[in-house]
């Protein structure tokens, strides 16, 4: 059986994974974007959004579509991950 070895990362360790320049996309939740976005941002209930972050989990964008999510990250400078 092989051992599996497995490493702590603080969020300061994730941001500097690819000198900083790594992120992800997820598809999010609608409470989860109107947590991001605070309650003054009108939300359709049945959308579908992805979330661009950094490495360490920091929001960056916010995208109705996974194309769109890419084209943020591209602007932001980032290499995108796709997190399912």
């Amino acid at each position: 059986m092989e051992n599996k070895k497995t490493v702590d990362l603080t969020p300061q360790d994730l941001a500097l994974l690819g000198e900083g320049a790594l992120g992800y996309i997820r598809e999010i939740e609608v409470q989860e974007a109107r947590r991001l976005l605070g309650a003054q941002h009108n939300v359709a209930p049945n959308s579908k959004l992805y979330c661009l972050y950094n490495a360490d989990g920091t929001p960056v964008s916010i995208s109705a579509s996974r194309e769109a999510a890419l084209g943020s990250a591209f602007e932001h400078e980032l290499m995108a991950m796709s997190v399912h």
